[in-house]
């Protein structure tokens, strides 16, 4: 990827969830794999609720979470 080519869709969050929450994505995609088979707008409630997300942030790593795997 060119340095003139943006980051599209859920990624496009990521610089600002780190440096917002102080952790890694992985850190992220962590807590959502430990949480268990919930639906979407479960996942995003468990990260407002428990660990002060916003929800952009919230909704862009549950999509990234679910779309790999």
């Amino acid at each position: 990827m060119s340095a003139e080519e943006k980051v599209k869709g859920p990624a496009s969050y990521f610089p600002s969830i780190e440096k917002t929450y102080g952790q890694p994505i992985a850190h992220w995609m962590q807590v959502l794999a430990d949480a268990g088979p919930l639906k979407h707008m479960e996942r995003v409630s468990l990260l407002k609720s428990e660990h002060a997300l916003g929800h952009g942030h919230a909704n862009a790593l549950v999509a990234w979470f679910k779309a790999q795997g």
